[in-house]
């Protein structure tokens, strides 16, 4: 294992002069800072974690909190989780991941110590109970998601509203007069799950911009909850042409369901959803779709905590414009006779 005596004399300096380097702590000239830089390139140190945060007074390491409650899709959530761990290891950090629903207690308990410098904060309810404490903490945070009161807090995330918004938009406009929102599971609503609630948002205003038949299905992750919501949706709007469903474990579920009750997609029945590429792309008749850009989300998250640890400006509101991919589960409504 190389030791700091090894790049010590590599660069031809003192061991110290090697510290204040790698700390920044005291001046010394560039050209015995980019000495020692080649030494440590050529010869692979890396400092001891611990050796480092004694002399940044940090840890290195950030804080991910993501309440695993009832109703969150797990494989997407993951996406987010490996976004963020990736580019924050670009930065030299490592990631402690909190899953336990422990609210404001929780993140207390990790900001009252050394433990993390920062914290990314997801599942963003509208009007979250942890807001006021992320305001007070003495270290930045990062919202993936926006609260109803956004106000001194920095977040990010896709613009849910938007994609709704997007979704009724393309029904729309291939014609389609009656469209409905299957959800997410309803304790997400009930919770007040503040991308939930922003898709709906969207969903509905748009709809009734274009003078749509419109109604919201919130719908349990399961074949049987998505076929229940099938026939619930023909029972109550046999006129029905566009779906559009913010709910990924129901999706397949759901094109089954209605192919079963005699539906085609998209001859007689268009779908768009707003969910991972992967999947959309998965299926067997391939959904529209809004993707859901984890990888970017969670990159820039770290982006932006990197620039309130370094002093540097970080945007309060980032919100990403939604894009969608035409795919095979649309079609006009005039081929859906």
């Amino acid at each position: 294992m190389v030791k700091i005596t090894d790049v010590a004399r590599h660069a031809g300096v003192s061991p110290s002069t090697v510290s204040y380097a790698l700390s920044g702590k005291r001046p010394i000239s560039e050209e015995t800072r980019q000495r020692v830089a080649e030494s440590i390139r050529r010869l692979g140190y890396r400092p001891h974690a611990g050796a480092r945060a004694l002399a940044s007074s940090r840890s290195n390491v950030l804080a991910l909190v993501v309440p695993l409650r009832a109703g969150i899709h797990v494989p997407v959530v993951m996406q987010f989780a490996v976004s963020v761990v990736t580019a924050a290891r670009l930065h030299d950090h490592d990631v402690l991941l909190l899953t336990q629903e422990e609210g404001e207690e929780g993140l207390r308990r990790v900001a009252d110590t050394a433990l993390v410098d920062a914290l990314i904060v997801m599942d963003v309810q509208l009007h979250d109970p942890r807001l006021p404490l992320l305001r007070a903490l003495d270290r930045p945070s990062v919202l993936i998601g926006f609260p109803a009161a956004a106000d001194g807090l920095t977040c990010i995330d896709l613009d849910f509203k938007a994609a709704g918004e997007l979704c009724v938009e393309r029904l729309a406009g291939l014609g389609h007069r009656v469209v409905a929102l299957v959800g997410s599971p309803p304790e997400v609503y009930v919770r007040g799950t503040a991308f939930a609630q922003r898709v709906v948002q969207g969903f509905t205003a748009a709809a009734d911009r274009s003078g749509l038949a419109s109604s919201v299905h919130p719908c349990e992750a399961s074949p049987a909850a998505a076929r229940r919501v099938a026939e619930q949706l023909l029972r109550e709007q046999p006129a029905l042409t566009g779906v559009v469903v913010h709910n990924e474990p129901v999706l397949e579920p759901l094109i089954d369901a209605f192919g079963q009750l005699g539906l085609r997609v998209p001859a007689d029945l268009s779908v768009t959803a707003i969910c991972p590429d992967e999947l959309a792309e998965s299926l067997r008749v391939p959904v529209t779709s809004v993707a859901i850009p984890s990888a970017e989300v969670g990159a820039r998250a770290v982006e932006l905590l990197m620039n309130q640890l370094n002093g540097k400006p970080a945007s309060e509101a980032t919100l990403l414009t939604p894009r969608m991919t035409e795919r095979a589960s649309t079609a006009p409504r005039t081929l859906n006779a």
